[in-house]
């Protein structure tokens, strides 16, 4: 729907729907048909001082078991307030203006397709009792489309205005029942009376009433979709666009509107000439940064992850000081700028050691409450694990505490566990300055590695100096040219290239051997025999190192990037159908090479040696400092007792 098609929805006609809104959150009856009570309603004092009497028990013979009071009371405003200490906080405020704002929203759209459908003439007819025959089958009909209609805008306008307050915690609601559609004011109590219910039966604080209301937004609004597309007469809804331009709210038919959820983010980004050196990690940042942008909101998948080409886990490890946080700044910063563009909502969370807790299950929860809020198929997300050799702990290791084990667990099952499911929405990176600390499991559950190591050449050294100096001074440069060592696609080729052999003495030990016994691994058998003989070198080499490195390879395969025109106008690519998307890509693709199956196979093999030598010295040095506190202690002991 392009902007000129897009009618405004006046502020003057939701306003003017304020009473009436005003009048459901405060209160109304309603008898539920399809959906089954969870909780009592609200039942208010008639009188200060005086509490609500037991329901009154009839005399008459056949009439003591028949209760007396009113079926289905709903009291949001009650409900609501009623998780207060006294005083409404500024969340259960937010929350009822929401409400009500969503109620206003969606009735004055309520009147908008009444009066574009013709509905309205057929209302005023049917109260004057001169509906023809030929016609009453078309006035329910279109009752009908105007429940739906006014339902999905409520929930669609409720989802939008709660999202800003909505935090990592979740609830679990399963489907909405009470979907009632013989007219719009029933619809909308039958509704209101099923979110009651969910608020008494599920909101226990604030954090946990805005979840439930984000949630059944969202289940409301399912449920809707469904019962539109089974022929209801709503194509004066879904052929138009109105646009509330005090909330910035589009509503275009039968699809959810995005807004950011969580607020904005508050963060010092940093651009790509800022991060000076890590070629490789700066260039797949910046890839995945554009991958996650391919993500399809109506399919919930992305191209890339159907191809195989996508980073759903990375760790990045390196030196301290060698740019693991501006790293963060700077692919933040990308997504959030492109997020900004599409209008995609985009967030960002970090898990830290902070979050440690020392009651038993506490860590769990909140690594869990991290993986959800990151995983959230209505959002881009972005988590990252800083440290997380403090934040995860080894299985076996004494010095770990309870929490930090926690934490390993829900990680390892989040990330390639049985129900690890990868849309492509969202990416995790892991970043320490001592991987070798990391559980090996845990650690191998990254499958792409970014080795961080932070300035390298001279020209790097003139480049960062330069940047951290800023421009307060009037040093000349000299014979250098500023930041063209930076050049991204000229300085990755060569770091690429410069895996055609390991690195790492271990490893170089073990290719020496290879090309020795069968000359150049140009073939998979002779790639293969190299696989095999890395893992008798290391038995920690197993079958997950092995998809690693193809998807790596897969991710070479996709050694492309997404043209900066494609972010920046999203018509080009980003708001394309998801099957116009993958063909794009696919159009985009280059063929598997040998080249890049051995520098893949070397780079994550070269990282695996890396990290073993340092656990294992580590390790040892650990042992000797032990050996010599026992032998000095025993001398002391028996100088002592002499």
């Amino acid at each position: 729907m392009s902007t000129r098609d897009t009618m405004e929805l006046k502020e003057e006609a939701i306003r003017a729907q304020y009473e009436a809104a005003l009048g459901m959150v405060f209160g109304f009856d309603h008898a539920p048909r399809l959906a089954k009570p969870l909780v009592q309603a609200v039942q208010t004092e008639r009188s200060p001082g005086i509490g609500v009497r037991p329901t009154f028990r009839s005399t008459v013979p056949g009439m003591a078991t028949r209760s007396t009071a009113r079926p289905g009371g709903v009291r949001l405003s009650e409900r609501v307030e009623g998780l207060s200490d006294g005083l409404v906080s500024p969340v259960q405020a937010a929350v009822l203006n929401a409400l009500r704002r969503s109620l206003a929203i969606a009735l004055a759209m309520g009147e908008t397709f009444s009066a574009q459908s013709g509905l309205a003439e057929l209302k005023k007819a049917n109260l004057e009792g001169r509906v023809p025959e030929p016609k009453r089958a078309e006035f329910g009909e279109l009752l009908q489309g105007e429940a739906l209609v006014v339902l999905f805008t409520f929930a669609n306008a409720l989802a939008y205005l709660i999202a800003p307050h909505v935090g990592p915690g979740t609830v679990e609601l399963g489907e909405v029942e009470e979907v009632l559609t013989d007219n719009a004011p029933l619809a909308l109590q039958g509704a209101l009376w099923e979110l009651d219910q969910d608020i008494g039966a599920l909101a226990t604080d604030d954090a946990k009433l805005v979840a439930v209301l984000s949630a059944f937004a969202e289940a409301l609004m399912k449920k809707v979709q469904i019962r539109a597309e089974n022929g209801a007469r709503t194509s004066v809804f879904t052929s138009g666009s109105w646009k509330v331009e005090a909330d910035g709210l589009t509503i275009a038919g039968f699809k959810p509107a995005k807004a950011a959820k969580g607020g904005s983010i508050v963060m010092a980004f940093k651009s790509p000439h800022e991060v000076v050196g890590n070629h490789i990690a700066k260039y797949q940042s910046m890839r995945l940064a554009k991958m996650l942008m391919a993500y399809d909101f109506e399919r919930r998948l992305n191209p890339f992850a159907e191809l195989g080409g996508f980073i759903f886990t990375f760790m990045g490890d390196g030196k301290p000081g060698t740019g693991k946080t501006t790293l963060i700044q700077m692919m933040a910063g990308l997504l959030d700028g492109y997020c900004k563009v599409a209008g995609y909502p985009f967030r960002y969370q970090n898990f830290s050691i902070d979050q440690i807790d020392s009651y038993q299950g506490k860590s769990g929860q909140n690594a869990k409450a991290f993986i959800d809020a990151v995983i959230d198929p209505s959002v881009i997300g972005f988590g990252t694990i800083d440290d997380i050799d403090q934040v995860a702990g080894k299985r076996g290791d004494r010095q770990s505490s309870a929490g930090q084990q926690e934490v390993t667990a829900v990680f390892m099952q989040a990330f390639a566990g049985a129900g690890t499911v990868v849309r492509g929405n969202c990416t995790f990176g892991m970043f320490s300055n001592y991987p070798e600390n990391v559980d090996d499991a845990l650690r191998q559950r990254a499958g792409a590695r970014f080795l961080v190591d932070g300035p390298q050449s001279r020209e790097d050294y003139i480049d960062i100096l330069s940047l951290l100096l800023g421009k307060n001074h009037s040093i000349p440069v000299g014979d250098h040219q500023l930041f063209a060592a930076q050049e991204i696609r000229k300085a990755v080729a060569a770091s690429f290239e410069g895996y055609s052999k390991p690195h790492e003495d271990g490893l170089l030990k073990v290719w020496d051997k290879v090309a020795s016994d069968i000359g150049p691994l140009d073939t998979l058998a002779k790639m293969g025999a190299y696989l095999k003989a890395i893992q008798q070198a290391d038995e920690r080499f197993t079958g997950r190192a092995i998809k690693n490195i193809t998807d790596a390879v897969k991710v070479r395969a996709m050694d492309f990037e997404l043209p900066d025109e494609w972010m920046a106008e999203p018509d080009l690519f980003l708001f394309k159908g998801y099957d116009e998307k993958l063909a794009m890509i696919r159009g985009l693709m280059t063929p598997i090479t040998v080249e890049m199956v051995i520098q893949e196979i070397n780079r994550y093999a070269d990282s695996e040696f890396r990290y073993a030598d340092k656990s294992d010295e580590v390790a040892i040095e650990a042992m000797v400092r032990e050996f010599g506190r026992t032998e000095e202690a025993k001398r002391r002991y028996l100088e002592g007792k002499q």
